[in-house]
């Protein structure tokens, strides 16, 4: 696990898990909805929690980071 110190790991990691945390979070609201309506703390557990495991699935390895490490 040695690319958890490379900055391009990181990088893409987190790109992917804002991307990943802004379509659960969109994936709230429902149409039609006022801004009043929408439980603003559940959308927020939800998309902090999709990031938390986008996060977690990075660590089996990113297709965009090529593995420069090999663990041995």
């Amino acid at each position: 696990m040695k690319y958890l110190m490379s900055k391009k790991w990181w990088s893409a990691a987190g790109t992917r898990a804002i991307k990943t945390m802004a379509q659960a979070a969109l994936s709230m609201f429902t149409v039609g909805a006022f801004a009043s309506e929408i439980d603003w703390i559940k959308v927020g557990s939800v998309a902090f929690v999709a990031g938390v495991f986008s996060l977690v699935t990075s660590l089996a390895g990113l297709p965009e980071v090529k593995q420069e490490y090999e663990e041995g």
